[in-house]
């Protein structure tokens, strides 16, 4: 049975259209609607619950949000685009696919060396979330794919849970100890939002909710 599109499809198709044309060296160039598409179907893909077209939606918006802080908000959106394009819950080095991925299709559909480069480095950043004093970029992209954090308790609790679901061939006592260092580690972080809008808007609500997460899990 084939998959329905996504309502927010040829928007999205759009969108890509436009950063790709923007992000190229030149005018000229293969048409961005095939890379557009193969990337559309790769986050449509049925073993997501979480990392899921809506989730690309919500780090795009975000990153628009934060842009002005970036050197090159182009390779930001293009590493949003690129950083969970392959994603196989079972596995643990999907950033580092997902990079080569990137390294591969960018240079063919026209974007340059140095800024293919700053993407494949990007998306190798949401590994840890933690990107070094002044890499402005990495700021914007690391925030915009933790701005999920910070949601109501409602949208956080729906977080929460898809990516339970993502996990679901992983024991119970497994997961709780898993997820429980990933928490720990984002908390031990100095700061999750490294972007001063991102910090004023949403360091204290993640905190929060990570933490009651936390202590669920221990209960």
């Amino acid at each position: 049975m084939a998959i329905s599109p996504h309502p927010a499809h040829d928007t999205l198709l759009a969108r890509w259209a436009e950063l790709l044309t923007s992000a190229r060296a030149s005018s000229r160039g293969p048409s961005p609607e095939p890379y557009g598409e193969d990337l559309l179907a790769r986050w449509a893909e049925p073993q997501r619950r979480y990392h899921t077209t809506d989730h690309l939606i919500a780090v795009l918006d975000r990153v628009d949000e934060l842009s002005s802080h970036a050197t090159d908000p182009d390779a930001v959106r293009l590493a949003a685009w690129f950083h969970d394009a392959v994603y196989l819950p079972e596995r643990d080095t999907n950033e580092e696919r997902s990079a080569r991925l990137a390294e591969r299709a960018l240079p063919e559909a026209g974007v340059p060396e140095a800024r293919t480069a700053e993407t494949v480095r990007l998306v190798l950043l949401t590994r840890d979330h933690d990107p070094a004093p002044g890499d402005t970029n990495g700021e914007v992209l690391c925030d915009a794919d933790l701005a999920v954090l910070a949601g109501s308790p409602e949208d956080y609790s729906a977080y929460a849970a898809a990516v339970r679901e993502e996990y679901g061939f992983v024991p119970d006592d497994l997961f709780r100890e898993g997820r429980a260092n990933v928490l720990r580690h984002l908390l031990g972080l100095p700061c999750l939002f490294r972007t001063p809008e991102g910090h004023a808007r949403w360091e204290e609500t993640a905190r929060r909710n990570m933490t009651t997460e936390l202590e669920l899990l221990g209960a």
